[in-house]
């Protein structure tokens, strides 16, 4: 295995920029969606033949509604459109898989989950557009009847046609990354966004919407964050109320920075509102998906919950690949591991980038580039944890379809 480890100080920049895209968020619900999808698949073909089959569902989308929205109400007067885009294996030997109705019903019960406004059958519309073409790699030159064929790798024939369940390969070329710890911002980012979408907070505040998205901002010692915080016509009943909610919740995250010990910090919500003109950010049912706004799958947080573009990254669509060796997925998620098992033992910043190579062994990365901080830890150790947690990958597929693993 080739470990390069790179033991060098790196300073924290004067600056940084984070973001993340609350639960409520098109794209959030498109990454949640997908990966709510692989999971299911994954259990169901597990539990139906003793192994998961092909497929990624990491194209999904949602396309945006529309709404009437006032104080004290609000509808949906166009349906969201679910597109259900990827690849599944629609049958194993000669027994059928109805993908479609599978698919169809997970994501019903999924969006009215996490849209509990939504009336599913008036408010849904699906679209499936589901392929079983196999990648690049497949000819008809040679004989495929008693051997593994790529030409089935979405209609296997039987274990044949599972290469993975003999060597366990790399799908693609490609890395995933994991940093630890958390800086102060992305930890504050993280738990204002959590606590606002949380149970507890959302059971006393019923007009508070999901898709709540922030960007924070630091320069040395200098926070500064925007929100655009969605609230629910059906609960807010004038101007004034809309206005003392804003305020209200500004106070509540004043009062997370001031637990943080954070001093010096500036806090901007809905800077888009137009109270002149009637501009608010009133929903019917908490999301900018009920009008217009659409979302699609990897352009919302990374596996760590966050989009840190100072940080070391990767642009991969992790949500909705599959869980047993998609590489933009299972490195990405081991990475993570890795530097979170670095940070506990030995308490050193570090990175960690995991890269495969097209068919290569996925126990053997290309490359595991590790950046730690100067410490009198020996390079043994450290090589120590990642060969363990490499070798642990099933145990982290598992843990990926159990819902164990945040994903985004």
């Amino acid at each position: 295995m080739n470990i390069k480890i790179i033991k060098e100080d790196k300073k924290e920049p004067i600056y940084e920029f984070v973001e993340r895209k609350g639960k409520g968020h098109p794209d959030t619900l498109s990454d949640n969606l997908a990966e709510y999808l692989s999971r299911q698949y994954s259990k169901y073909t597990l539990e139906k033949f003793g192994f998961i089959l092909h497929h990624n569902f990491d194209k999904v989308g949602l396309l945006g509604g529309a709404s009437e929205v006032g104080f004290g109400y609000g509808k949906l007067i166009k349906p969201i459109r679910v597109l259900l885009n990827g690849r599944a294996s629609t049958k194993f030997g000669d027994e059928k898989i109805d993908v479609k109705n599978l698919l169809i019903n997970w994501s019903r019960e999924f969006l009215v989950n996490n849209l509990p406004i939504v009336e599913p059958d008036q408010e849904l519309e699906f679209h499936y557009n589901l392929s079983t073409q196999s990648s690049p790699g497949k000819t008809e030159e040679e004989d495929n009847k008693n051997k593994s064929s790529k030409k089935n790798w979405f209609e296997p024939r039987g274990l044949e046609d599972l290469q993975e369940v003999r060597f366990l390969f790399s799908n693609d070329t490609s890395m995933g990354v994991g940093f630890a710890p958390y800086t102060k911002l992305e930890s504050l980012i993280l738990e204002i966004e959590t606590t606002l979408n949380g149970d507890i907070f959302k059971k006393n505040n019923l007009w508070m919407g999901s898709d709540i998205k922030i960007m924070g901002f630091r320069y040395k010692d200098d926070f500064e964050i925007t929100l655009c915080i969605p609230q629910i016509g059906k609960y807010v009943h004038s101007l004034d109320e809309y206005k003392r909610n804003i305020l209200f919740a500004k106070k509540y995250i004043e009062n997370i920075f001031n637990k943080n010990k954070i001093k010096k910090n500036k806090i901007y919500i809905n800077t888009r509102d137009n109270y002149e003109k009637g501009e608010l950010y009133l929903t019917a049912i908490g999301s900018s998906i009920e009008s217009g706004d659409e979302g699609l799958v990897g352009r919302g947080n990374r596996v760590q919950g966050l989009i840190s573009p100072t940080r070391l990254m990767s642009m991969e669509g992790v949500a909705g690949k599959n869980p047993v060796y998609h590489i933009g997925k299972v490195y990405y998620v081991v990475a993570q591991k890795i530097s979170d098992e670095i940070y506990k033992e030995f308490s050193i910043t570090n990175e960690v980038a995991l890269i495969s190579q097209s068919g290569r062994d996925l126990f053997d990365p290309w490359v595991v580039f590790i950046h730690v901080q100067k410490s009198s830890i020996g390079d043994v150790k450290i090589k120590n944890i990642v060969k363990k947690i490499i070798k642990e990958i099933p145990n982290t597929t598992n843990d990926i379809i159990n819902g164990e693993i945040m994903i985004c």
